[in-house]
């Protein structure tokens, strides 16, 4: 990503809220999901980290390999990671009861 799509995201991220809020026990295999699961809906997410800096630095980066997301922004306590949304595969459509005249 370079730096003019940074911005852009940066801008994007603006006005969004945490999704997604670590607490006291840390980075959980049910948060990790939390996070996948926000990344598939809205690519771009504000995560929250309630930890001391070294230990959200860690945190920061388990998540990026793990979700194989990008970190776009880094303040203090909050994170902006994007991923780009996996491809839909088409649904079928039903097909519709045949009337009986």
């Amino acid at each position: 990503m370079n730096s003019e799509q940074q911005k852009q995201m940066i801008t994007r991220a603006h006005a969004l809220k945490p999704v997604v809020m670590i607490g006291q026990a840390g980075l959980t295999e049910a948060v990790l999901k939390e996070i996948e699961s926000a990344l598939d809906t809205h690519e771009l997410i504000k995560i929250k980290v309630r930890a001391e800096r070294t230990e959200r630095q860690h945190i920061q980066a388990h998540i990026c390999t793990e979700t194989q997301a990008e970190l776009i922004q880094s303040i203090g306590q909050v994170l902006v990671i994007y991923r780009k949304k996996p491809e839909a595969t088409p649904k079928k459509q039903k097909q519709a009861p045949r009337r009986r005249d």
